[in-house]
């Protein structure tokens, strides 16, 4: 927002700091404080790198089970907003939350992450990170349609499929397939879930932020054909 330089001893404190300074030179901006302080302290939590690489190793990906969770904390915590902090508090709840009313996924940056780590541990949410030379490069969520609000539909269908609704890829990997080996081993693992269909939400415009929905031609190449075309994107699905 500007170039003002501003420091803190702690994150808690930079937030105090950042909000104290737009209520003083940018009191004109339309968000509440607590989008406010969600942006300075995600700020402040965004330390990894947001040069892409020109390079990667190979990718391996693992399920989120209770021994990675601190491996997916730690992309969230630091690593794939860097460069975006206005993004850096979703923590991927806005499909587990998110109802389309007013204030449905609103909260702080420590709230949503502690409703994920929760939702991780008892299966509400599903999801798969892929890992470079040892390193957390990205995350998939592959949750059952069921468990989301944002996808939900309420039929006898919801239990059954899995949708596809969030890549998170850190910057320095994006751009080298990431998503796509996140995607396949979702399609390889989905009968084994229990699973007899396998649903994805592609925005049906580009946009300048990063496409967390994934690409429609992702989906293409891999046999998804179109069900519906909504406002904003389009429902793919495909047999698991």
């Amino acid at each position: 927002m500007c170039d003002a330089p501003l420091s803190a001893a702690d994150i808690d404190a930079f937030g105090d700091v950042f909000v104290a300074h737009c209520a003083e030179v940018h009191a004109d901006l339309p968000y509440p404080e607590e989008a406010i302080r969600n942006y300075g302290e995600g700020m402040a939590r965004m330390t990894g790198s947001t040069e892409r690489l020109p390079s990667i190793g190979s990718v391996e990906v693992h399920p989120v089970t209770e021994d990675r969770i601190d491996d997916w904390l730690d992309l969230f915590d630091h690593d794939v907003f860097a460069g975006y902090p206005q993004w850096s508090s979703c923590y991927c709840s806005e499909p587990h939350r998110f109802t389309g009313e007013e204030g449905s996924n609103t909260g702080t940056w420590r709230e949503k992450r502690a409703y994920m780590i929760d939702a991780l541990r008892d299966g509400r949410s599903f999801g798969y990170l892929a890992y470079v030379d040892g390193r957390v490069a990205g995350w998939v969520n592959a949750s059952k349609r069921a468990d989301y609000a944002l996808f939900r539909r309420g039929d006898a269908e919801d239990a059954d499929t899995i949708g596809v609704s969030c890549f998170a890829i850190s910057p320095p990997y994006r751009g080298h397939g990431v998503a796509r080996v996140l995607l396949d081993r979702v399609v390889a693992d989905a009968g084994a879930r229990g699973a007899r269909w396998i649903e994805a939400y592609p925005f049906n415009e580009a946009h300048d932020a990063p496409n967390f929905r994934g690409d429609r031609r992702l989906y293409d190449d891999r046999g998804f054909t179109e069900v519906k075309v909504r406002t904003r994107d389009t429902v793919v699905r495909r047999p698991a």
